[in-house]
């Protein structure tokens, strides 16, 4: 099986794994938890449950620890905590429906951002992926998100959009031996960390239940939903998402990320009995329109050997 085919198949797995989170974080909140604790505990749970594999994968190679300690430091950083921060402090102030439409202009962020760094217009499959993409985006997550709101929301929710951004950019880098489970294993160990010292000192609300809560028309204890979102939602999504990033490059799989919103909209169906549209149905179409129609990247070498100018990356 072909690299891209490999990484593809990750990818698809990512934004299906991330998209069980909504689905099985609400009863969690609707119990009590705040946002902020919710995130913390999944992120460090989940960085606990990947904590095996981290150790197995460096096994005779602790260096790449050091090597790799910034895209360590921007996945924890910004990736998880402080993109789950914006996102969380943006739904506060804007619709949720709003704070996810600019949250996944991400994927149009990337491609201004070559655009700017390159100063070449985008090929054309590349604009018509990002227009089918988007408007199918604003389908699946409704019309209705398109409304005049809170400006400081809006912003917050941007700045969750450069997080989510870099989030793509640093999976996407060349490994120079750092293995994808461990740079999602101690990141989200580090961005767990990094809520929970900024949740202690009142930043944030931060409080939790350990009450049962409502979940699939019955009641359960409240660490199911919340292993269900640590191990899937959380460990398995960054996981494979790190792993389809590097197959992928980083603009394919920030669009490929856009399914998250069409799994979440069936999760949401499945589990909590939200209904599921006709025009949401088109919407998800549409992504996976533009999805198809976005060129792979060239692949990345692992680690030069000399270290020269490149010529700019083709957009």
């Amino acid at each position: 099986m072909k690299p891209q085919t490999i990484g593809l198949i990750a990818a698809i797995t990512s934004a299906a794994t991330f998209g069980t989170s909504g689905a099985f974080i609400k009863p969690l909140l609707e119990a009590g938890w705040s946002p902020a604790a919710a995130v913390t505990a999944r992120a460090l749970i989940a960085g606990f449950l990947l904590l095996p594999l981290v150790l197995f994968s460096l096994r005779g190679r602790w260096d790449a620890l050091w090597r790799g300690r910034w895209r360590i430091v921007g996945m924890g950083v910004i990736a998880v905590a402080f993109t789950q921060l914006t996102y969380f402090a943006s739904i506060s102030r804007i619709p949720v429906s709003t704070a996810l439409l600019v949250e996944y202009l991400a994927p149009l962020l990337l491609v201004l951002w070559v655009w700017l760094t390159t100063r070449r217009v985008p090929r054309p499959a590349v604009l018509l992926g990002s227009a089918l993409a988007i408007g199918g985006l604003v389908l699946v997550i409704g019309p209705g998100a398109l409304q005049a709101v809170d400006p400081i929301g809006i912003m917050l929710a941007f700045a969750a959009a450069i997080g989510c951004a870099v989030y793509f950019v640093v999976a996407a880098r060349p490994s120079d031996g750092l293995p994808p489970v461990a740079l999602a294993g101690v990141g989200l160990l580090l961005g767990g960390a990094v809520l929970g010292l900024i949740g202690l000192t009142g930043l944030v609300p931060f409080t939790a239940t350990f009450t049962d809560v409502a979940l699939l028309g019955n009641t359960a204890p409240w660490w199911v939903p919340l292993m269900v979102v640590a191990v899937f939602a959380t460990a398995i999504a960054y996981a494979t998402g790190i792993f389809g990033s590097s197959r992928l490059g980083s603009r394919l799989a920030s669009f490929v990320g856009l399914l998250e919103v069409v799994f979440a909209s069936i999760f949401a169906w499945m589990v909590v009995g939200e209904t599921l549209t006709p025009l949401q149905m088109v919407g998800g179409a549409l992504i996976l329109a533009g999805i198809a129609s976005i060129p792979a990247e060239p692949a990345t070498p692992a680690a030069p050997e000399v270290a020269e100018p490149k010529a700019p990356a083709t957009v």
